[in-house]
């Protein structure tokens, strides 16, 4: 591009490049200038393996028009590559991010499967013990029965003893009585 030290001077230069801005019909408002097409692309600023042609208005082309309007066509496609580079980029990223939340939500699931599993097992553990307690009951309340039959079974002992204690205590007062007496019969 020719450099301007006079901003009216660019812009009057400038209004002479046009080119098509894709529309079909080419009239006067279908064009727009050179300088709107790639704004801000100079040597500085292009990323690498970008190129920028930088020759003079009045090389391009044999300096004719229909240079100018091929170059600028060139610029533009440029410009459309890049942005369709960028486009494809933003899509890669996004495809990216959506494969990372992808792993994220499966990484979840799976989580959350285990902690079903986890709390089946501790729910089944704990049914395991709620029925061990039960059967753990019933074998006290079997042995407590047992214990309080074999209290009474030894308290029935002892009162059959205690009958038979007390039924050699009579014999034995009846057989010293009959001893005093047959003493005192002997007298």
């Amino acid at each position: 591009m020719a450099n301007f030290s006079d901003a009216d001077e660019r812009t009057s230069e400038l209004s002479t490049f046009a080119v098509p801005n894709g529309t079909a019909r080419m009239s006067s408002s279908s064009f727009r200038p050179v300088w709107d097409i790639a704004p801000g692309q100079s040597p500085g600023n292009l990323a690498t393996g970008d190129l920028m042609n930088e020759r003079r208005d009045d090389e391009v082309g044999g300096g004719t028009a229909q240079g100018r309007l091929t170059e600028a066509a060139r610029n533009e496609a440029e410009q459309v590559r890049r942005l369709a580079e960028a486009a494809r980029e933003a899509r890669d990223h996004h495809r990216e991010t959506l494969e990372i939340i992808r792993q994220e939500r499966e990484q979840l699931r799976e989580t959350a499967e285990t902690a079903r599993a986890v709390g089946e097992e501790a729910r089944t553990a704990a049914e395991s013990a709620r029925a061990l307690s039960e059967e753990a009951r019933v074998v006290t309340d079997a042995a407590r029965d047992a214990v309080v039959d074999a209290v009474r079974a030894t308290a029935d002992t002892m009162s059959a003893s205690l009958e038979q204690m007390k039924v050699v205590e009579d014999m034995r007062r009846i057989l010293r009585e009959m001893k005093d007496v047959k003493t005192l019969d002997s007298n």
